[in-house]
């Protein structure tokens, strides 16, 4: 599938009639909201982004595995003795690993991304990683969602400067929405476009709160709660770990500014995602966790109609420090149960070719394992690409498992690469002017 490009809006009437909020309000809307548009369009036209109608658009979730995946046991190198002599108690069975070359293959587990690899929608690419990791949870979960050196620190999210850069006058929830208790700092920018919520009922009075401080400070702090049907399942694979790492909410610290500035169209579309929410039903079982429940609400909102460009979700509990299997094992079963459910569900709603799925974890885990029957924090593991458009395959080199940087796998790809050509060949945005330089586009959109 090739890439829609999408031109930019021009006139008045066609801001009007290709956004959510102008489409509501186009036939009544008054003199002052008039000018309002007439602002927003001259935004939209100075920008390389634009605002789509939801119905033909290209889609990018984000999938963070948080607190450090496993690599080598996600994407095993059954292949290599190395791999076994460094693991002689938690290396999987060679029997048992659902191969893709003669040198690796997938978790047992996986089952349902290994049928996605067959069909030709699923890509793995191998080492990622960045120079100099840091193996801090909240450092390295840092520098991935602000796409930063390692050396530097920088406030801003990777996401947060595409919404900034590309998405200009377009609403909060119609350029990314994270179904998550927090807003992820992937999202953080000096204009926040982007919002968090793991209930579309947390969104609905966002409007009404705008101009009642104590009430705007009360709806936010709910904002950040973890809620939903199920209140502990975005805690619920914890297992002693970190769950999701994320950034501020609004990080200039203007609550009620931000509440101001975006209170006609967060009213607008808290409507339009609760009435999509209560309309649409997935044609498929989820399973009933976090990411289950997660995925379940992004597929709603896709077949909605909803024309939001990123939609983030997590999945937590990857510190697996001690006992590893059967904890590696379980999670490893709620992704695979989890994203079939998703694909099946897009497939059902003929959206799978517009979207692309990219997971990512903040490292992996070294290679040898420790004294406690676990692994501790590591630097370069695999990521996994899928979706209608995705050519499949092993993209970038497996590591050496001999030839290590203080028992870590030294990183092949840069997983600025992987934003890069997500920005580049899905979103339809200028890569360097949000990464800050070129990075090398992969061959895998």
């Amino acid at each position: 599938m090739k890439n829609p490009k999408e031109q930019p809006l021009h006139t008045r009437r066609e801001f009007l009639r290709t956004s959510v909020l102008g489409g509501a309000l186009a036939s009544t809307v008054p003199l002052f909201l008039e000018k309002t548009f007439l602002c927003l369009d001259t935004m939209a036209a100075a920008t390389t982004g634009q605002i789509t109608t939801g119905k033909d658009g290209t889609i990018l979730v984000l999938l963070q595995l948080a607190g450090g995946n496993d690599g080598l046991n996600t994407l095993v190198p059954f292949g290599d003795d190395a791999y076994y002599k460094a693991r002689p108690r938690i290396a999987l069975p060679k029997r048992d690993i659902l191969s893709i070359s003669d040198y690796v293959g997938l978790h047992p587990k996986l089952t349902g991304l290994h049928t996605l690899y067959v069909e030709g929608n699923l890509g793995m690419i191998q080492g990622v990683g960045y120079p100099n990791p840091n193996r801090s949870h909240f450092r390295s979960t840092e520098i991935w969602q602000t796409a930063c050196d390692s050396e530097k620190n920088e406030s801003e999210g990777w996401l947060g400067r595409y919404f900034d850069n590309c998405c200009k006058g377009a609403d909060p929830s119609m350029v990314g929405i994270a179904v998550a208790g927090q807003t992820p700092q992937a999202f953080a920018s000096p204009n926040p476009k982007g919002i968090a919520f793991s209930n579309p009922q947390q969104f609905r009075y966002m409007s009404e709160a705008a101009n009642d401080p104590a009430a705007a400070d009360k709806l936010m702090r709910e904002m950040n709660q973890p809620g939903g049907a199920e209140p502990s399942s975005l805690t619920e694979n914890a297992g002693g770990s970190i769950g999701m790492l994320s950034g501020p909410a609004d990080n200039d610290g203007s609550t009620v500014e931000f509440l101001q500035r975006t209170a006609l169209g967060a009213q607008m579309s808290s409507d339009k995602i609760l009435e999509i929410t209560r309309k649409t039903k997935s044609s498929v079982n989820y399973p009933t966790s976090q990411l289950g429940n997660s995925l379940n609400l992004v597929s709603r909102l896709i077949a909605g109609g909803l024309p939001t460009r990123v939609y983030y979700v997590s999945q937590g509990g990857f510190d697996t420090h001690a006992n590893q299997l059967p904890a590696h094992e379980r999670l490893m079963t709620d992704m695979n149960a989890a994203i079939s459910a998703f694909v099946a569900d897009l497939k059902a709603q003929g959206n799978f070719n517009r979207v692309l799925m990219l997971s990512f974890s903040e490292f992996g885990r070294r290679v040898s394992e420790n004294a406690s029957g676990g692994t501790d924090h590591g630097a370069a593991a695999p990521l996994f690409v899928l979706g209608g458009a995705v050519k499949p395959g092993l993209y970038g080199k497996y590591p050496s498992l001999t030839d290590l940087h203080d028992g870590d796998l030294k990183f092949n790809t840069d997983f600025r690469s992987v934003y890069a050509t997500a920005l580049e060949n899905w979103l339809g945005a200028p890569s360097e002017m949000v990464l800050g330089k070129k990075y090398p586009l992969l061959p895998f959109i």
